[in-house]
């Protein structure tokens, strides 16, 4: 037949051979290897050293990265690099994960005696249920796939997905197994959505009493003004006559325009603070979660809050926090 002659595979249908290659794998996969993997995990005091060649290895730096993003400690070891220096990073107590499509690279063959005499435990990923890599692993993750994608299967594709695909499943049961919640998954992912709604607090944006120090009841609009001007933020806290270290009110520039408004120019200079301020301001803590103080900013059932006040359990004034800026940071 022509090459001509055959149709071309779809994306679709790669996508499919993968999926049921997975299907397959989960099919046959062994309770028993699973349960003696995860307790393997459960109970180890040191780190996980994952291991692999050309695409496995790619295979097994990515399922590493994914047991570091849970919380379990992993590293990558490069096998020729292993018999160059590199062993100095596995010790005992260690578990040792390889993953290999062939189950025979040579590379991991000559690494293998090495690794046993640090007393690590094996785990094997692997294509190849019988093969040399397979009789040396304390226990075995069957990896194998029928073909590739593809009617050359010359791509490394069906295999990886199984592989990436066993790698995930333990990670994912070891997370159930451990009690994992979005909190704790979230201190090891900081800079992403999750990390930043779940960890980053309101005294980690705020703008500080130094910065914003507060104006009286009784100041004067000009004063007004120029101290909202000078601290750019816009807005001034107004502190309580009685207790300077607590809040009567707050001035924002929308406040000022509407004072400008109701008032006629001849009765400006007359204006003070307390005329116009916003009395009893809603307030956060500088415990709260940002992402918190963010959401009843902006639905807090009348208008949205552009600057809100910081106040510890005493009422005292901490400092404001600017809706701009939790905005930028990106938790919205």
């Amino acid at each position: 037949m022509n090459s001509s002659d055959q149709r071309s595979i779809t994306a679709a249908e790669v996508l499919v051979s993968e999926a049921e290659a997975i299907a397959a794998a989960a099919r046959r996969i062994n309770p028993d290897s699973i349960e003696v993997v995860i307790k393997l995990l459960q109970n180890c005091k040191s780190k996980i050293v994952f291991s692999g060649v050309g695409k496995s290895g790619i295979v097994a730096r990515k399922i590493s990265a994914t047991f570091n993003s849970v919380g379990l400690m992993s590293v990558f070891l490069n096998p020729l690099d292993a018999l160059h220096g590199d062993l100095g990073l596995v010790a005992s107590g260690d578990l040792v994960i390889i993953v290999s499509n062939s189950g025979a690279s040579s590379e991991i063959q000559a690494m293998i005696p090495h690794l046993r005499q640090r007393g690590v435990k094996l785990i094997g990923i692997l294509g190849k249920t019988d093969s040399i890599i397979a009789h040396s692993c304390d226990v075995i993750l069957d990896a194998g796939v029928d073909r590739e994608a593809g009617r050359l299967e010359l791509v490394p594709t069906s295999s990886t997905a199984v592989a990436m695909a066993l790698g995930d499943s333990l990670a994912v049961v070891w997370m159930e197994r451990a009690g994992i919640s979005p909190g704790t998954f979230a201190l090891n992912h900081p800079g992403g959505a999750l990390g930043l709604k779940l960890t980053l607090r309101v005294s980690d944006l705020m703008i500080r009493l130094d910065r914003v120090p507060p104006i009286s009841p009784e100041s004067k609009f000009v004063e007004v003004i120029e101290t909202v001007t000078r601290q750019a933020i816009g807005a001034v806290w107004v502190n309580d006559a009685d207790d300077h270290r607590t809040i009567s009110g707050i001035i924002t520039d929308g406040d000022l325009r509407r004072a400008l408004r109701a008032a006629t120019p001849d009765k400006w200079s007359d204006l003070k603070a307390k005329d116009f301020m916003t009395k009893n301001p809603i307030t956060v803590s500088d415990t709260m979660l940002a992402y918190d103080a963010l959401t009843l900013m902006e639905k807090n059932g009348k208008k949205e809050i552009s600057v809100i006040p910081v106040v510890d359990s005493n009422n005292v004034v901490l400092g404001l926090l600017r809706l701009h800026d939790l905005v930028q940071v990106g938790i919205s």
